[in-house]
């Protein structure tokens, strides 16, 4: 195909925010994770599909299955779907105990 241009597994975003490797970064309707430390406005590789282990909010039980969303404003995984953008899936359940701050999400990379 003369119009094929890389498989969209990862891309290269301008960092709306200073990210860190792994921390999650939303530009536009895009999600993904930095696969590197990238201040505001630099470019950072981020991975768009895969399984991650995400910051979630504390104290919020997931199930396997649930929607996840990216809260943006707090930087973190959150089933709440107001004013958040769907990210993917949980992929294990978490517990809801205040120290239940990391999910597994994947991400469904169809934006």
């Amino acid at each position: 195909m003369k119009n094929y241009v890389q498989p969209g597994n990862t891309i290269t975003l301008t960092a709306p925010y200073a990210v860190a490797s792994g921390d999650g970064l939303l530009v536009g309707s895009i999600f993904g994770i930095a696969a590197g430390a990238a201040a505001l406005g630099e470019p950072v590789e981020t991975a768009l599909v895969g399984i991650f282990d995400i910051t979630k909010v504390g104290s919020q039980a997931w199930t396997v299955g649930a929607k996840v969303y990216w809260d943006d404003t707090n930087k973190r995984c959150t089933t709440v779907a107001t004013d958040n953008t769907l990210i993917g899936v949980a992929v294990e359940a978490v517990a809801s105990g205040a120290d239940d701050t990391i999910g597994r999400v994947r991400l469904n990379a169809s934006f």
